[in-house]
């Protein structure tokens, strides 16, 4: 073994191994117990983050657990077309050239995202094995793949035909640059600068007084078709059935009460606008009130805008102001700040628009996942998680399936010249009504969350019965971050138990969200992005996976890098005591003769820290198992055990050499999952290696008896004699530990010290007793802080008494 460890090349060398070697590799042999997790697809444009180095490294950590316990794992991986993310990278490339897409048309277009992705795309999985992620790379899936389409297509055609797919006009987040419907998830949100107008709406029958509203989007006026009031507002009580003129356009229109009115927002009236906002949509749908739409799918105003057409919003305001200032109708201007949505990748401000799109009804299709959630069939992880993905649920409304792009999955509806609709999986040969073989297909694609809806069985080879849909579904579990429930999660499971009547998995595990350091979301707009693979090549990926895994202890925390930076630690000081007992081990084997109190302490304490990770890793209690990890490692094997057998070991005892050898063999295979390329490489050190330490056994519990309370006094005197140069009163096997572990510190004794140290943990006590008798921080703090807090106030005791003895 080298004399320092060095990950670069050692972690990469390993991964070509493991995957060469097949024991990446998944068969469903229906004969063991199996644990099958399909991670979610990242974009096929996409590179590694640090939310996908999160995922990954929690999954792989659970898979490699499995993996060693002797279940059938599949870890299965894949690409997402990622609709809109794809064809925006490819226009932009064209944009470079100085082309676009309509100069291209259809056809060509998606030839040329077909060549730009074997080209650019698919770099993001060999960062997967970067990270370690121990997938089945062989049985890599595309969602636009052949089988893949098929399966989406029998999808949509399975919903049509039960009469939950539908084509209406109703209002959707519009992309004026994209010129396509978007979810709420490709939306960022932006607080902006802007003017709230207050505007007179004359009465009818008295156009000297009026209603006042007050609006952020001037520019809609002439999509109004009523001013609504919150009901029992005073302020508005005579208003209440009465007409007012819509200023610039002065169309007639009533005012009406709506409990869904602000009465605190502007003058607590409001302008309804059903085509230009969400709110004023379903209020004009109650009411039933016209749908009037002004701006275009440009977003500037459109023909029904009269002689404001064709200007930009902002034009169309400067116009609209001018006309109402010149009638004394406009009341005032203030500055306004508030929250817009824009494009994810153009960031265009985004029009809510009443558009003619295609819908899946949710009220029966969602009924099962509610049932399959509320028995916990499938659970959530947290908890927290798991009452949002209920909630979410149960308020779903219709979904918008459809998009208005080029690069996706067009739907499978052809339409003949009367205005017939063909649906099937396939291209018809005539209107399945009238006959006509004059057909248009639908130019529409379906919406990304569609296809990765089937994620879990279409990648198995549904709709076809294959060995691998029946061994491997449903699976076990799925990881990702809790932006996702409502659009991913929550449609896999409805979309399975519609499809093939079982919940895709049993677990989903919502994982811990990294901020910046400064609290902000990582983004490389803001500048506050983080490269994972920075990471990995500062620190190797073993101590990144450890870090994050650390670092994953509630549902929002702040990036440190210090957890990383004791991930490489923990590796070094793994290598060197690893280094440290194969130089002096001779000839030995390993094999367990724990004759001496050392030998049968770590015995017990391998045990018990293998207890608490078997609990923690069933628990997805990914931080607690990192701890447990770290103390076992660097605390009891490194700093105790080896110091204290280091003369034996130097002595040639061959009981000490096995003993240490099996020692170290397990305390390998318990980091392994964590940590696996600096485990293996160590492992490959060992003699007699007939297995790969990936696909060797998980231990078994030797049994060791709780020796604690003997070998306790030993680390308290030493930790007392470290600082203040005495000791307790140690029997004859306890000195000798004590002796070996102390003695390479080179502390003298002296008496001066003792009274310091005295004076220092009476001080510790009062202070952690202070600490723990504040309910404000026993409540408010975190549970490990508070535990740890108790457990230093034990310490300081113990401490105490040894130095008063």
């Amino acid at each position: 073994m080298d004399p320092l460890y060095k990950p670069g090349g050692v972690e990469e060398r390993w991964q070509r191994t493991w995957e060469e070697e097949g024991l990446y590799g998944a068969e469903p042999s229906g004969t063991r117990e199996t644990f099958v997790v399909a991670h979610p697809p990242p974009n096929v444009t996409g590179a590694l983050h640090t939310g996908h180095a999160l995922q990954i490294s929690l999954a792989d950590l659970l898979v490699r657990w499995h993996r060693m316990r002797g279940f059938e794992t599949a870890f299965l991986t894949g690409y997402d077309h990622a609709g809109i993310s794809t064809q925006n990278a490819v226009e932009n490339h064209l944009t470079e050239q100085g082309k676009s897409r309509q100069e291209l048309g259809r056809e060509a277009f998606v030839a040329l995202v077909w060549d730009w992705l074997r080209e650019y795309g698919g770099t993001i999985m060999g960062q997967f094995r970067r990270m370690g992620a121990s997938m089945d790379y062989r049985r890599e899936r595309f969602t636009m793949d052949d089988a893949y389409v098929r399966a989406v297509m029998r999808f949509f055609v399975h919903l049509y035909d039960k009469g939950w797919i539908y084509r209406a006009n109703r209002i959707i987040n519009w992309c004026p640059h994209h010129e396509t419907s978007l979810s709420d998830l490709e939306l960022v949100h932006d607080e902006v600068n802007d003017a709230l107008t207050y505007l007179r709406y004359p009465f009818v029958d008295d156009p000297g007084s009026g209603v006042t509203i007050a609006t952020a989007r001037p520019a809609t006026i002439p999509a109004d078709v009523a001013v609504a009031v919150s009901p029992g507002d005073e302020r508005w009580r005579d208003a209440v059935g009465r007409e007012v003129i819509v200023p610039f356009v002065e169309r007639v229109v009533p005012v009406l009460e709506d409990s869904r009115v602000d009465p605190e927002f502007g003058t607590g009236a409001l302008k309804v606008t059903p085509g230009h906002d969400p709110l004023d949509f379903e209020i004009g749908r109650d009411h039933e009130l016209p749908e009037l739409t002004v701006i275009g799918p440009d977003g500037r105003m459109n023909e029904a805008a009269g002689e404001l057409a064709g200007l930009t919003q902002d034009e169309a305001e400067e116009r609209i102001l001018a006309w109402a200032r010149e009638r004394d109708l406009l009341v005032k201007r203030e500055a306004y700040r508030h929250t817009i949505a824009r494009c994810e990748r153009c960031k265009s401000r985004i029009e809510p628009l009443i558009s003619l799109q295609w819908w899946c009804r949710m009220d029966e299709l969602k009924q099962p996942a509610l049932a399959v959630l509320r028995e916990g069939r499938t659970r959530f992880h947290p908890d927290s998680q798991h009452r949002f993905a209920i909630e979410s649920l149960e308020n779903a409304p219709d979904w918008n399936i459809s998009r208005q792009i080029w690069w996706g999955h067009q739907l499978p509806v052809w339409e003949c010249p009367d205005g017939h609709l063909t649906v099937q999986e396939t291209e018809p040969e005539a209107c399945a009504e009238c006959g006509s073989t004059e057909l248009v297909r639908s130019e529409d694609v379906l919406d990304t969350w569609f296809s990765a809806a089937l994620w879990p069985f279409a990648i198995l080879g549904w709709p076809e019965q294959t060995p691998e849909l029946e061994a491997w579904y449903p699976g076990t579990l799925n990881t990702t971050a809790r932006e996702i429930i409502r659009l991913w999660e929550n449609r896999m499971i409805f979309s399975g138990l519609e499809l093939l009547g079982e919940e895709p998995f049993r677990h989903v595990i919502i994982h811990t969200t990294v901020l910046a350091a400064d609290g902000r979301r990582m983004s490389k707009s803001l500048g506050t992005g983080l490269d994972p693979l920075d990471l990995i090549a500062r620190h190797g990926a073993d101590a990144t996976r450890y870090g994050l895994l650390k670092l994953s202890s509630s549902q929002d925390v702040r990036f440190s890098e210090g957890a990383i930076e004791e991930g490489r630690k923990l590796a070094n000081k793994l290598w060197n005591v690893s280094r440290l007992i194969l130089a002096n081990v001779g000839e030995a084997r390993p094999g367990l003769r724990p004759r001496a109190l050392e030998e049968r302490w770590i015995a017990w304490r391998l045990d018990r820290a293998q207890a608490q990770l078997d609990e923690h890793l069933a628990a997805f209690e990914f931080s607690p198992a990192t701890n447990v990890l770290y103390h076992v490692t660097f605390d009891d094997f490194c700093d105790w055990y080896a110091e204290a057998i280091k003369p034996r070991l130097y002595d040639g005892d061959e009981d000490a050499q096995a003993t240490a050898l099996a020692h170290l063999e397990r305390l390998l295979k318990l980091l392994h999952p964590v940590m696996p390329h600096v485990t293996e490489e160590i492992w490959s050190n060992l003699p007699d290696r007939e297995l790969r330490l990936i696909v060797a056994p998980w231990p078994e519990a030797v049994g060791a008896e709780d020796v604690d309370d003997a070998f306790e006094p030993i680390r308290t005197a030493a930790e007392v004699f470290r600082r203040a140069g005495a000791r307790g009163q140690l029997d004859d096997e306890q000195e000798r530990i004590f002796d070996a572990v102390v003695k390479p510190a080179r502390i003298k004794a002296d008496g001066g010290n003792v009274e310091a140290e005295v004076e220092r943990l009476r001080a510790e006590i009062a202070r952690a007793e202070g600490m723990l008798a504040n309910e404000r921080f026993v409540q408010n703090a975190p549970d490990n802080v508070v535990e740890a807090e108790r457990e230093k106030l034990e310490r300081y005791r113990r401490e105490l008494d040894a130095l008063s003895g």
